[in-house]
């Protein structure tokens, strides 16, 4: 009975954490599964008239774990085992509304102290159209750590909780 509740609790655990998970990639980050159930955080939409549009234009929905909310709210310092996902979408204005279209990428930061020292605590890793088997980081301090560096205050976040 006991390996039993031992087997229920890890698994819920891992579920509440979300990191119930899919395919490794580069750096040990795996892409979360059922992220879009998290606390949606806010959407952006990253357009022509950003210099990052070649990169990240598009719409960028931001989601959370719920090991990571509480933090979101205070404004950090963000746990371990805290995880973003911004799930990118290709964007179009039809008829004075932008639509959410194809999805161009998955992007997650998860908090490890000590596995990520080097990135301010944070691991990262995005993936092309979302798929587990074609992750694109193969540096995370040239390709995202040295943008967040600017959100050292917030624990390298640029998220904040709007109620």
């Amino acid at each position: 009975m006991r390996k039993i509740w031992l087997l229920v609790a890890g698994f819920a655990v891992l579920t509440v954490m979300g990191t119930v998970l899919a395919a490794p990639a580069g750096g040990g980050l795996t892409l979360p599964v059922g992220y879009r159930q998290w606390f949606h955080v806010n959407t952006s939409i990253v357009t022509k008239d950003s210099p990052d549009f070649a990169q990240l234009g598009g719409q960028h929905n931001i989601y959370i774990n719920s090991v990571g909310l509480p933090a979101l709210k205070k404004g950090g310092p963000y746990p371990d085992g805290s995880v973003f996902t911004d799930d990118i979408h290709e964007v179009s204005l039809v008829t004075g509304a932008y639509v959410e279209g194809n999805r161009k990428a998955v992007a997650v930061m998860v908090k490890n102290a000590k596995k990520y020292a080097a990135t301010g605590g944070w691991g990262f890793q995005l993936w092309a159209g979302g798929d587990p088997t074609k992750p694109i980081v193969a540096d995370a301090v040239t390709m995202c750590f040295s943008c967040h560096t600017m959100q050292k205050d917030h624990d390298f976040v640029f998220s904040t909780y709007l109620p």
